[in-house]
């Protein structure tokens, strides 16, 4: 049977992949990736054959990974962080689901990695200690009335929020606006936190205000996170405390 492994690596640093995660990039004879993740493996594994293709062009890869797969190679389709959350699982299942024609049995395995939620999260302290809601800010594949209406819901339930995507370029304001209206909702010093480059040279974290952050720059190489009611710094770290009693 044809074999196709989702993998998640994780930020990008071999530290930070799970052992399951290198055995199968070791096992494998094809990795198939977004360049700009694809450049975070190859000096780890360069001896793997690589087949890349840029930003937005996710179906191409998906479907050249199901051919390749079904031609008898052992596939790895990566994702930084985790493949399932914001990765290609879903993608290649709804793919593979509907190439029959191609071959029906291949074997999809879904190796998970540690997503920016959980290593931005290390960083930075433990912001994410009770309910937390995980929201992208790109608008490329969800209309931006649903991202507000998802901001507005975890807000009004005191969640914890971690924005995945909260700028570039091309969405220089989608922070701010989502700043806007979280701020109908929520104080000017709700604590914050950024944090950067996880994994990866010039990792640093930044903690402010929710109305420092309206102004803040953010990019693609940054995560943010919002803290509920109870959130605190302690000793520069980003604290959302569980409800332990510790009297």
């Amino acid at each position: 049977m044809a074999k196709l492994c989702i993998v998640g690596f994780g930020p990008g640093d071999a530290g930070n992949m799970t052992e399951i995660c290198k055995r199968r990039l070791m096992d494998c004879d094809v990795v198939v990736g977004y360049s700009g993740y694809t450049k975070l493996l190859r000096p780890l594994f360069p001896e793997k054959a690589y087949h890349e293709t840029g930003m937005t062009q996710e179906t191409e890869r998906c479907r050249m990974a199901i051919e390749l797969a079904a031609s008898g190679k052992a596939v790895c389709v990566v994702s930084s962080g985790d493949s399932g959350v914001y990765g290609m699982a879903s993608l290649l299942f709804e793919l593979a689901a509907d190439a029959p024609d191609i071959k029906p049995d291949i074997e999809m395995e879904v190796v998970p990695g540690v997503t920016a939620a959980v290593s931005g999260a290390a960083l930075l302290g433990a912001p994410i200690g009770h309910d937390f809601a995980v929201i992208s800010l790109s608008d490329l594949l969800t209309p931006w009335a649903i991202i507000e209406k998802r901001l507005h819901a975890a807000a009004s339930g005191d969640f914890a929020i971690c924005l995945y995507n909260p700028g570039s370029q091309k969405r220089a304001g989608h922070l701010r606006d989502a700043c806007d209206l979280l701020l109908t909702l929520l104080s000017a010093d709700r604590l914050c936190g950024v944090a950067r480059n996880i994994g990866r040279e010039g990792q640093s974290i930044t903690l402010l205000t929710l109305g420092g952050l309206r102004d803040y720059k953010a990019n693609m190489e940054e995560t943010i996170f919002i803290g509920n009611s109870t959130t605190k710094n302690i000793g520069g770290r980003m604290v959302t405390p569980r409800g332990y009693r510790h009297e």
